[in-house]
């Protein structure tokens, strides 16, 4: 088309082919862990194309745990994304992040593991645990799932040496030898179970502890811009929805996923991930926001994880749930008859 006539075309509001489509997209940065379970409906929404059919261009950046994650939010490098619930509650004492749903109930996919030779021993007597060195990721959710384990054996944090580490340097560490307690989340877990014969001594789910994972929004942006908010948990939902109904070609998404991050793992433990990790649509999230009768199950969730983080330190007090877990962009997805279907499509 002659350039004149496409300038024209455009200032008289004609929509040009092509070039109308791409300047419809809007660009929205996010961030999330990558070869995680929750983290897959954003592989999904690429690889159907779901961003686009509501308006979004995602530009997507990753890092391996969620405190470097949380500190990138300062310089805006990132919009919306999914992180664990602990870094999620330190996201907003320090910089106004939001947490505006659940990527899923990962209280079984956080946990205390012991190398294959002593696990036997601490299994049997798990007091013996006393004395002992635990390698972890220091104010995550495996952490929390420690700390909630220990608690429920009768274990004082100051009864045991804590280690931070990364959880590729935890994986060598007990795979080595080097150390024979660790603090892991999933898929990491199943990784260290598959090659070095190691064994869940104790997960967040047997401890007592609820660990939901967060998604999350920089306040400032979600101020501004609402409706791409909203969107943004439109597409998350829809993917979920997708994969949950489609399970066997998840999977096959899933392996593709995982080995881009580096993570290899069985069929049966992905399998795993689906079976034990509640995920939640559009409904199960406005129940577990709902404070229409007082406190929402979203905030006793997030008020326990505070209140453990005081604990360890990381934050001198307890913010309540509600100055930052809102659920007014869920609601925005479930008055709005187009997202409202997009987000409950299976299909």
């Amino acid at each position: 088309m002659h350039k004149t006539l496409r300038l024209a075309l455009a200032a008289a509001g004609f929509a040009v082919a092509g070039a109308a489509h791409a300047q419809a997209l809007t660009e929205i940065k996010v961030s999330y862990q990558p070869a995680l379970y929750w983290a897959l409906p954003f592989y999904a929404a690429t690889e159907k194309g779901w961003w686009a059919e509501v308006g979004l261009k995602p530009v997507f950046s990753t890092f391996p745990a969620g405190v470097p994650q949380i500190a990138a939010s300062a310089s805006k490098s990132w919009d919306v994304g999914g992180t664990g619930s602990v870094p999620a509650v330190l996201g907003h004492v320090r910089f106004g992040i939001k947490t505006i749903g659940v990527t899923n109930d990962e209280s079984a996919g956080n946990a205390l593991l012991a190398r294959k030779d002593v696990a036997d021993k601490f299994a049997k007597d798990p007091a013996s645990i006393k004395g002992q060195t635990i390698v972890l990721t220091a104010n995550s959710t495996g952490d929390y799932a420690v700390q909630s384990c220990l608690k429920k054996w009768g274990i004082a944090k100051g009864d045991v040496t804590i280690k931070n580490m990364g959880q590729a340097e935890i994986i060598s560490a007990m795979s080595s030898s080097n150390a024979d307690l660790g603090g892991l989340w999933a898929p990491n877990i199943y990784t260290l179970e598959e090659k070095a014969g190691a064994r869940v001594l104790c997960s967040g789910k047997e401890g007592g502890a609820i660990v939901p994972g967060a998604l999350i929004a920089r306040g400032d942006y979600a101020e501004q811009n609402p409706e791409n908010v909203a969107k943004f948990l439109a597409v998350y939902l829809r993917a979920w929805k997708w994969l949950n109904a489609n399970q066997t070609e998840a999977i096959a998404m899933m392996k593709k996923f995982y080995e881009q991050g580096g993570v290899t793992i069985s069929e049966a433990s992905m399998r795993k991930e689906f079976d034990t990790r509640p995920t939640f649509d559009l409904a199960g999230q406005l129940s577990r926001m709902d404070r229409s009768r007082g406190s929402s199950e979203m905030d006793v969730w997030f008020n326990e994880i505070a209140t453990f983080m005081r604990g360890t330190g990381a934050i001198q007090s307890v913010p309540q749930a509600s100055e930052y877990v809102t659920d007014a962009f869920m609601k925005r997805v479930q008055a709005d008859p187009k997202l409202r279907e997009f987000a409950n499509k299976a299909q």
